[in-house]
């Protein structure tokens, strides 16, 4: 196996805040332009004079190319500077707003998220492993908890700040000022985001092996496929909760952004009890909080009149839910060997935006062919389903491991 390089971070290094920072002010210009135009899909619909669902399908188109872009592009530039591939993509990114800002037609702006999903792709293969080249693994969930603020601050306030805009002064100057914003992010990046050597140097004697004989892959591969399964259950729901929050909750449509916000800031909180439990509970954290995801959902389904307990059962929803996707990445990390780590950032990426689209796909047919009352059940059964597969796979890893140090 593959030697640590020399340049890997030392417990007596000091904490890389301001590099961590900018890192979680990409993610969080990154993540509100990849989901702004749900904000202001009235609007955009409007003046471009196609229907709602056409602009709908912009996030798909956006999730879509994500998934079919993100690992050949990390295997095309393995060998390009970290931190100037992040400079870089978030160029792309800010490009894409400006081309959707001034899109005269629907097809252009179809063109426009395309470029933007294939940066987003690259930027998340390259800034999900980051954190681990910046700080020794016993810290990486501190870090990664830091970054992944910049993902929960675009949900509690990017995406909701960014659709005020639109609606305020029109659609397109939102998507124009993101974009200034990135290009702002980027210089910021360019002067506090410190270099990495990503290469892993082989130790006097070493064999380079191909990346299907390394022996954390087969985590890696599990970890995908938890991602997976669990991310589809959520998305299955959460992709329709305001028409069932007023459809079967019976709130009306302007508590809804209230009780949005309420999940995000939940979320925040979430985010940071991660940051507490990853690096020493890395299994058993993510075993709680996703089952702690399911209760809640359950809690919520089953007593649909009382609004009461929605609220509360929507808080501790979104408090178990904002750590998990900081507790899968940390997981990750730890998992992947060094020489894995880009790799395993961007299947990690790919698994999440797979997850994103066919949890709304099939949450759509759930919805169509049975009703909207029957999605918050379908999503317990799924996310019951990965929480089995988690305790199976922690077995069969651990006795997998036992194997290899008895060889």
């Amino acid at each position: 196996m593959p030697s640590l390089n020399s340049t890997a971070p030392r417990s007596t290094d000091a904490f890389p805040w301001a590099g961590l920072l900018a890192l979680a002010g990409a993610i969080f210009v990154s993540v509100t332009s990849e989901f702004l135009p749900t904000g202001l899909l009235p609007d955009m619909a409007g003046e471009l004079q196609v229907s709602e669902s056409r602009i709908g399908l912009l996030v798909t188109i956006f999730a879509g190319t994500v998934v079919i872009s993100t690992t050949p592009l990390a295997a095309l530039t393995r060998n390009y500077s970290r931190k100037y591939l992040v400079v870089a993509v978030l160029v792309v990114i800010a490009a894409g707003n400006i081309i959707a800002a001034s899109a005269p037609t629907y097809e252009i702006l179809v063109g426009a998220r395309i470029i933007g999903g294939l940066a987003h792709g690259l930027f998340w293969a390259v800034v999900g492993a980051y954190a681990a080249h910046l700080v020794p693994k016993h810290q990486i969930g501190r870090a990664v908890a830091i970054t992944s603020g910049g993902g929960t601050a675009a949900f509690v306030l990017g995406v909701p700040l960014g659709t005020a805009l639109g609606h305020a002064l029109g659609w397109r100057l939102a998507f124009a000022v993101i974009g200034v914003i990135v290009v702002l992010l980027a210089l910021l990046v360019l002067r506090f985001l410190p270099a990495v050597d990503h290469r892993v140097t082989l130790a006097t004697g070493e064999i380079a092996l191909p990346m299907r004989k390394d022996r954390s892959l087969a985590g890696v591969i599990v970890l995908c496929v938890i991602i997976i399964v669990v991310m589809t259950g959520h998305n299955l729901f959460y992709t329709y909760i305001a028409p069932w929050l007023i459809g079967v909750g019976g709130f009306d449509k302007d508590s809804i952004a209230i009780l949005l916000f309420l999940f995000g800031g939940a979320g925040a909180i979430g985010l940071v009890l991660a940051g507490l439990v990853s690096d020493r509970f890395p299994r058993a954290g993510l075993i709680v909080a996703t089952t702690l995801v399911a209760a809640s959902v359950l809690v919520v389904a089953l007593f649909s009149r009382s609004q009461v307990v929605i609220v509360g059962g929507l808080v501790v929803w979104g408090m178990a839910f904002g750590g998990l996707p900081a507790m899968l990445q940390t997981r990750m990390l730890h998992t992947a060997s060094a020489r894995l780590r880009d790799l395993s950032a961007a299947l990690f990426t790919t698994s999440f935006n797979f997850a994103i689209g066919f949890g709304a796909f099939a949450g759509g047919l759930v919805l169509d062919q049975v009703g909207i009352i029957t999605l918050p059940f379908v999503d317990i059964v799924i996310i019951a389903v990965g929480v089995v597969f988690m305790l199976v796979s922690n077995v069969w890893l651990a006795a997998r491991a036992k194997r290899s140090r008895l060889a």
